[in-house]
């Protein structure tokens, strides 16, 4: 089966979907439960006008909105901390968090943070995966299709080539970053703009 099977196709007009390790087929067939509740939280989540030219990074609102949809499900902030040990020493010590871990399942959102984050993720989902802690990855972040929303809204400079978004991510799980990880993609559109279309003539 394709991944497409294993997405609905409601989900499928809302969002851009990329899917790398067959992450969709593990997901639904695997982990049903996590997996239906990310889609629902996905079918839930809209964002406004206001959310996209108010303050970015951590002071947005957006990250708030999925926060308010997953926690009360159970999906909480996890942290994995692996120590290289040679010769019964101890030489370094790594720490990696996940926004949104439930079960075997973890879910991140970057929405307009610098582009490197997502290296931190992904770092972060291939060493969960390789170290047994999860078994697929899931990130949430911008489609390519807003660039023109942010044209249209005055932001464009806000939301600059250089901020998490889904030609900053694509280059670098294409190149293996997130490495044997299953990880499945969504972008997010202009269609989960509930009043974009609301806006007065200018």
């Amino acid at each position: 089966m394709a991944w497409q099977d294993y997405i609905p196709e409601d989900i499928r007009d809302l969002y851009e979907v990329h899917d790398y390790h067959h992450a969709a087929a593990v997901l639904a067939n695997e982990f049903p439960q996590e997996f239906g509740q990310i889609l629902q939280a996905l079918r839930q989540f809209r964002i406004s006008v206001a959310d996209i030219v108010s303050a970015g990074g951590n002071e947005s609102n957006i990250p708030k909105i999925v926060s308010g949809i997953l926690r009360p499900l159970g999906w909480r902030e996890e942290k994995l901390q692996a120590e290289l040990v040679v010769d019964g020493q101890p030489v370094r010590s790594d720490t990696h968090w996940v926004d949104y871990v439930k079960g075997r399942v973890a879910f991140d959102l970057e929405w307009n943070s610098k582009d490197q984050t997502f290296d931190r993720d992904l770092f972060a989902f291939r060493n969960f995966h390789e170290y047994g802690k999860i078994s697929a990855g899931i990130l949430l972040t911008r489609s390519a299709a807003l660039n023109d929303v942010f044209g249209q809204l005055g932001v464009k400079a806000k939301y600059g080539a250089s901020t998490t978004w889904m030609g900053k991510l694509l280059p670098r799980l294409s190149a293996g970053r997130g490495g044997g990880c299953p990880i499945l993609v969504f972008g997010i559109t202009p269609m989960l703009i509930h009043d974009l279309n609301e806006r007065p003539a200018e």
